[in-house]
């Protein structure tokens, strides 16, 4: 799948998501969408650079951006699923996301990780 592609998906049901999740009570605005190749190249602006830890999005809570590595999108339901997921994190506490972790959970068991994928399961809703 190419950007121009992946964006066309991005403007059909981003704002269906919006929507339907609503505004976060910890960020008056809701996220923006960008599309990356990788987080390397992301965080350097070094378009060839590699590293790796190579996740497949992310929420960017200081920048309140929803990062997609557009590379890795396999298709609709995908992008779907991504958009939900790291939506999910806009809407959760900051403050929670790092206290579970000093709390001795990692990513597998992080009970905001277990919603975000939960959540996902609601992607025909937005297809």
């Amino acid at each position: 799948m190419n950007k121009a592609e992946i964006q066309s998906i991005i403007d059909e049901v981003y704002p269906k998501i919006e929507k339907h999740y609503g505004y976060s009570k910890h960020n008056k605005f809701t996220p923006f969408i960008e599309l990356h190749h990788n987080i390397y190249a992301r965080i350097t602006g070094v378009a060839c650079a590699e590293g790796e830890c190579d996740p497949d999005a992310e929420f960017d809570r200081q920048d309140n951006t929803i990062v997609i590595y557009w590379p890795k999108v396999q298709d609709k339901k995908w992008i779907i699923q991504t958009l939900i997921h790291e939506y999910q994190h806009y809407l959760q506490s900051p403050a929670w996301m790092k206290r579970y972790y000093d709390m001795g959970f990692e990513y597998d068991n992080h009970p905001y990780e277990v919603a975000a994928t939960e959540a996902e399961s609601d992607w025909k809703t937005f297809a």
